[in-house]
């Protein structure tokens, strides 16, 4: 046998101690185990007598000395009781280290075992008298009482063996058949009475119809007339003994039949060989038998030292029982496991001394071709890896720490036969040899299957522990319990089995680590699948979840360092979680439905919104206050998600803020109007007509017919009182407010931001980037639409019965501007009292502006009811005087500086009225020849009107001309143009 060495994983230190391991670990229950050599007719005491016959009969046949029988009576106390082969005589020396204990890796027996022992046996069994000096003990003697042999029997059985070489000298024991010898040697009287005698031939004919009929060496056909003689004989001896003796007749019938059926061979002609016990599995129960002789008889966990003088005997049997090295080995490592079994699996170096000869039969197994051979290496390796499978497959309920020692004889013991199995024994195998590893294979498999029932245990704790917090009001949901627990399960599989799996698998804890991922994945998915909302326990689960995850990358991570692949397969079994990707749907799932939820309150509360000044005291509507309060309830509530992407997603619930904002905006300037909207159209040209006495009474006629038309094209766009005056700074309050408040919650989301989880700058710097764009750009366009829209509703709307109707119709000087501007500054004070300080100098700047296009609107397109003379300029300056004063206020209005800067249109236009017609006719001229060139040398086109006046303008002066008052002016527009005097 090749040289084994001990592993130190299995025997930590190679030092022994002398412990009692039926305390140190605890006894498992008794399994019983089927002998992979079947169960031949025979009894255990029947086989351990023939057993020791074919012992005692293949040492005397290899011996070198002939054997002598001295009678019992006749024996001196101190002589031994036959005089036996050099094999059995050989004396026992305990002392010496044992070269097989040594090879399998068992340890040695304490030395007062081994004492107490060579006393039982120099005694012949029966106790020692003390100051008695005892025989030298042989190994033979010694295999008698560990067989459990009586001396009478042994005695018996060498006298007959005796004779037997008396009578054959020179006849080797393989050419005899020793049942029917000893049948021929003993009758009845050589047995102390008639029952022993029957026993003892029932016995031996037993054996012959083991060996020759049942399990013969040779198949036998059913047609065979010899067998059919044996059985005949066999049975009528057991209903009658048969006469036995050297001079029997019946023996003489029996020995014919016998040695016939002994003596065939393959090719049909006579063997020299005698094939009797060598059957399978006969031979190998027999063989079992003699090898069971090896346990101590008084301790049975325990090998006895002289174990190597013992086999030494054994394996002379070989020959008898057709056995060769692999057999021994195989049957041997049987013996080894099942005696570790049977006795409560306490005493590993059993288990690993049955896997070292596994491996010595894995080398041998490659060049069986013998089928029945390979048929009984299958069934035992079968067995063997049953046995193991079932501890392997759910590894963590059999071992632990205190019991880790014996895994990795349990785990190669499960391997190697698997392996021989599979590559030595299988065809198929052999075809695909390149595609599987069955080590690593099977090692897979225990890991996949342990960890899933670990897993299933733990889940199954899991939904029982659910039950009872129903009850107690757990404050942790079960899967995020159950993720802790599954990551100390792996830490737990990384410290203890892993380190001894690796042996046989690269990747053992990243394998384990992959399945509890799955396993995990598994239920997390089902979870899942149930959430529609984020809710506390959804969140902790999955935060769970993915520390679940990490921990278990990490120890895969770790695991694969020095594989091949780097653990690339592992990794691509671990498809992720993503439970910060779930994590975040849900947070936007959250968003959407708050942001909807906003918008559809904002709906509602603007249908019922009067933007009444007297609502408070800032004077904005109380609407803008409950969106403001809900959207910073609303942030608030987000950063106490316990979550930790607060910054990813923050621009998200900004977006649909900034998004119902600009709703509520858009809302709140709806169907305000603007500048276009107050703006009366502007009437086609019209020359004056001078001189008339009915002057008067026309005038009178068509004010009233212009009056009624500016009121229809003047009214409101609503008749609603949501858009007077005092509603429409309310609305400018509002905007106002939340352009402030804007800058408040960002201030605020900064802080929040300061207090996640997430601190760094990046962090915060991408979550508060560029917000709430589209509400500060339509707050901004908002209060500029609603101060024109407030401005020139005021004077086209609100005071067009007196700027419209009023200024300069008829006589100038008696329809000055004083009412209007009374009117104005009743105005002035309204707006002054209720819009914001912040946009009170915008509003009434654009009431400024809208006040002077109105100016310039009676000047240039007030219509034929209106006409000025080059004098009327005067009092014309002075009126526009007055209206600018009213703004500046004596200084407490608006500043001078803004006042000149927005008159200058009107003053130049002013200056224009103060020219004389003939001039004006030339510049007119000079400006429309200009534009146009030569096209204008026969008739000069007609201006179109502009967009903005200007006194460098040709339609702007064309239109001071319409309005001026004398006969030139008349003949040159109806001259060039042909226009009429009145609509």
């Amino acid at each position: 046998m090749s040289k084994i060495f001990r592993d130190k994983t299995l025997g930590g230190s190679s030092k022994r101690h002398n412990i009692d391991f039926q305390v140190a670990l605890p006894m498992q229950p008794v399994e019983h185990l089927p002998s992979p050599f079947g169960a031949p007719n025979l009894s255990d005491s029947e086989l351990r007598e023939t057993a020791y016959e074919i012992l005692v009969g293949a040492c005397r046949s290899s011996g070198t000395r002939p054997l002598t029988y001295i009678p019992q009576s006749e024996k001196p106390e101190r002589a031994p009781t036959a005089t036996p082969s050099a094999s059995l005589q050989r004396s026992l020396t305990s002392s010496a280290a044992s070269r097989v204990k040594k090879a399998l890796g068992l340890k040695t027996t304490s030395s007062l075992s081994s004492k107490r022992r060579v006393a039982a046996v120099g005694g012949g069994g029966e106790s020692v008298s003390q100051g008695r000096v005892k025989k030298a003990v042989t190994t033979g003697e010694l295999m008698r009482v560990q067989m459990r042999v009586s001396e009478q029997t042994d005695s018996r059985i060498r006298r007959a063996l005796l004779r037997v070489a008396a009578g054959q000298l020179g006849r080797r024991m393989e050419s005899m058949v020793l049942p029917l010898e000893l049948l021929q040697q003993f009758q009845s009287p050589d047995f102390p009475n008639q029952l022993e005698y029957e026993a003892w031939q029932r016995r031996n004919l037993k054996v012959l119809e083991s060996g020759l009929l049942v399990h013969p060496h040779l198949p036998l056909e059913k047609t065979n007339t010899t067998a059919q003689q044996l059985c005949q004989i066999i049975r009528g001896a057991l209903e009658k003994p048969i006469e036995t003796g050297k001079h029997s007749e019946s023996i003489q019938v029996l020995r014919g039949v016998v040695m016939t059926l002994a003596c065939r061979s393959f090719d049909g002609s006579t063997s020299e060989t005698c094939h009797w016990a060598d059957g399978f599995p006969l031979n190998l129960r027999l063989y079992q038998v003699l090898l069971e002789a090896c346990f101590d008889i008084n301790e049975e966990t325990t090998i006895i030292e002289e174990v190597d003088e013992v086999l030494e005997l054994i394996k002379k049997t070989w020959a008898i029982l057709g056995l060769n090295q692999m057999l021994h080995d195989l049957c041997f490592s049987w013996v080894l496991f099942h005696h570790y079994v049977v006795t409560g699996q306490v005493e590993i170096d059993l288990l690993f001394a049955s896997n070292n000869l596994l491996i010595e039969i894995e080398k041998d197994a490659k060049a069986i071709t013998d089928p029945v051979h390979s048929e009984v290496l299958s069934s035992t390796l079968s067995l063997i890896l049953g046995w193991a499978e079932k501890r392997l497959l759910a590894y963590r309920d059999t071992f632990h720490s205190g019991n880790i020692e014996s895994m990795q004889s349990v785990v190669s013991l499960g391997v190697l036969s698997a392996k021989i199995l599979v590559e030595d024994i299988s065809h198929e195998y052999r075809k695909k040899r390149k595609e599987i590893n069955v080590t690593r294979e099977r090692v897979e498999t225990y890991i996949r299957s342990s960890l899933s029932t670990a897993f299933a245990q733990k889940t199954e704790k899991m939904n029982s522990g659910k039950r009872i917090s129903k009850n107690q009001n757990s404050s942790r949901p079960a899967l995020s319990i159950l993720a802790q627990d599954v990551s100390e399960l792996a830490l737990n599989e990384k410290e203890i089995f892993s380190p001894i799996l690796k042996s046989w698998h690269p990747l053992a804890a990243g394998v384990a680590v992959a399945t509890l991922h799955s396993c995990y994945g598994y239920e997390l998915k089902q979870y899942i699948t149930g959430i529609s909302e984020l809710t506390p326990d959804a969140v902790q689960v999955l935060r769970a979840a993915d520390k679940l995850e990490k921990d278990l990358v990490q120890i895969a991570v770790e695991d694969a360092v020095d594989s091949d692949d780097g653990g690339k397969s592992i990794i691509q079994e671990m498809p992720p979680y993503e439970a910060e990707a779930v994590m975040a749907n849900l947070v936007k799932s959250w968003i959407k439905t708050r942001v909807d939820r906003l918008k559809e309150w904002t709906d509602r509360n603007l249908q019922q919104e009067v933007w009444n000044p007297q609502a408070n005291k800032e004077r904005f509507a109380p609407s803008a206050v409950e969106v403001l309060q809900i959207i910073d309830e609303t942030l608030e509530a987000f950063f106490l998600l316990p979550i930790p992407m607060h910054p990813v997603l923050l621009p998200e619930l900004m977006t649909g803020f900034d998004r119902c904002l600009q709703h509520y905006i858009l809302k709140t300037k709806s169907g305000c109007g603007g500048r276009s909207t107050y703006i009366p159209s502007m009437p086609a040209l019209t020359r004056c007509s001078t001189g008339s006495k009915f002057h008067g009474v026309f005038k009178k006629k068509e004010k009233s017919q212009i009056t009624l038309k500016r009121k229809s094209q003047v009214e409101t766009p609503n008749g609603d009182n949501s858009f007077g005056i005092p509603q429409l700074c309310v609305r400018v309050n509002t905007l106002q407010q939340i352009r402030t408040e804007l800058g408040v919650l960002e201030k605020r989301m900064i802080a929040h931001l300061e207090n996640t989880e997430r601190t760094l700058t990046e962090s915060i710097a991408n979550g508060t980037g560029k917000k709430f764009v589209l509400s500060k750009a339509a707050c901004g366009e908002g209060i500029q639409q609603l101060c024109e829209a407030m401005a020139y509703k005021i004077i086209f709307h609100d005071l067009s019965h007196i700027l419209w109707d009023g200024l300069y119709v008829g006589e100038v000087s008696s329809s000055r501007i004083d009412p209007f501007l009374q009117e104005l500054e009743q105005y002035l004070e309204i707006v002054s009292s209720t819009v914001h300080d912040r946009v009170r100098t915008r509003v009434i700047t654009d009431i400024m502006k809208a006040s002077f296009d109105g100016f310039l609107l009676i000047l240039l397109a007030g219509g034929p009811s209106r006409a000025f003379t080059q004098h009327d300029s005067e009092i014309i300056e002075e009126d526009f005087k007055f209206l600018t004063e009213l703004f500046w206020s004596n200084g407490d209005g608006l500043p001078a500086d803004l006042i000149n800067k927005f008159s200058t249109t009107v003053k130049s236009i002013l200056a224009l009225l103060r020219t004389d017609t003939e001039s004006l006719i030339e510049q007119f001229r000079r400006m429309i020849l200009e534009i146009y060139s030569s096209s204008a040398k026969s008739k000069l086109p007609l201006p179109p009107t502009s967009a903005q006046w200007d006194p460098t303008e040709p339609n702007t002066i064309l239109r001071v001309l319409c309005y001026r008052n004398d006969e030139m002016a008349a003949k040159f527009l109806k001259k060039t143009y042909n226009l009429p005097k009145k609509l």
